[in-house]
């Protein structure tokens, strides 16, 4: 019976693998499509190059679609990339697991990393309210805090991706019912974010995405960040309509090129006329101390994607973070190799 049971795990695991490397290449063709559209077709040579590269280093020729998308980008091969798809079925596994899940818990990972200023005020999990001490609270005392300092707040489900599970509530339209229905998550503070970010997009609250990696012997770095905000319609940030420019991590300029959800890219915002090259996130340093800070906290997640904000008061505010597959695609075709110094394709089954 055990050798059926072993049998039949082989055969949905090969069949879970063989449909999430369908998808992940998949979206990598499209993207190259775009890509060719505006720098040109890539390179038959280097297609063989990336191809090779694929089957030696990571051993399969399924990752060579992702190299064949950043070496369009690149216009060369570059060694030391990371394909998305092999990111994601074996490094994350390996490097983050279970542990990256943490940061879809928002009523365990705020303990964790001690984030100072934090913008939960209270959790709904497994049909309890808490407060952030834990201390269960009926409805009449959950309404009373929320609205007792804010006028607004948000509610985000428990896994929440791409912009979705996000819900704003005042006292007039907050409903305990539709709570209950939505699940586990997070009330938090409406952010009022620094005048610099309300130059892209008033009606919502922009991210910089920041991703960091701890290495083998628990050094804490920055890799590679982006600016990310929705178009006017938007009440927040959504992968479906947001438009990213890369950031120099380095010195936390904006980069020349801002990029559509469809991965063109464009000098001129499509909302504004604003020139956004060159110009710098306030506090970016404080932004980067203060992930690092907290990355320190848990550096067996080995790779976290950091959504944070600077608000209004100049302070440094998380609104996520991302420790399952928090996605490297933009990173590598855009700046990319990243990661190379840490050995990422040793860990091959």
């Amino acid at each position: 019976m055990s050798s059926l049971k072993n049998i039949s795990k082989g055969i949905v695991g090969y069949g879970t693998s063989y449909v999430y490397h369908y998808e992940q290449n998949k979206v990598a063709q499209n993207i190259l499509k775009v890509v060719e559209l505006q720098k040109g077709k890539l390179n038959s040579n280097v297609k063989k190059i990336c191809k090779e590269y694929a089957l030696d280093t990571f051993g399969d020729k399924k990752y060579a679609p992702w190299l064949y998308t950043y070496s369009a980008f690149a216009k060369e091969f570059k060694e030391g990339w990371i394909p998305d798809n092999f990111y994601g079925e074996v490094v994350v596994p390996q490097l983050n697991g279970d542990y990256g899940k943490l940061g879809d818990r928002n009523a365990v990972i705020n303990k964790i990393i001690e984030e100072s200023d934090s913008l939960d005020i209270c959790y709904y999990v497994n049909k309890l309210f808490l407060n952030p001490e834990y201390i269960v609270l009926n409805e009449d005392k959950l309404r009373s805090i929320l609205f007792s300092k804010y006028e607004r707040v948000v509610f985000k489900i428990e896994n929440s991706i791409q912009g979705k599970g996000i819900y704003f509530f005042d006292k007039n339209s907050f409903d305990i019912t539709t709570i209950k229905k939505l699940g586990n998550g997070v009330f938090q503070k409406f952010i009022e974010q620094h005048s610099f970010f309300s130059e892209f997009n008033k009606s919502s609250v922009s991210t910089i995405r920041i991703t960091s990696s701890s290495n083998d012997n628990g050094d804490i770095d920055v890799r590679a960040g982006f600016l990310k905000f929705g178009r006017k319609s938007d009440t927040h940030v959504k992968t479906a309509s947001a438009i990213k420019i890369p950031i120099n991590i380095k010195n936390g300029k904006l980069m020349e090129d801002a990029y559509l959800p469809n991965w063109s890219t464009t000098k001129q915002l499509p909302d504004n006329n604003i020139s956004f090259a060159g110009k710098s996130i306030p506090l970016f340093d404080d932004c980067l101390a203060e992930i690092k800070k907290m990355h320190r906290r848990i550096p067996f997640v080995r790779c976290v994607g950091w959504d944070v904000i600077v608000d209004k008061n100049d302070k440094i505010k998380l609104i996520e973070l991302n420790g399952g597959h928090n996605g490297i695609k933009f990173h590598e075709m855009v700046y990319g190799p990243c990661f190379k110094d840490l050995n990422w394709e040793n860990l091959k089954k």
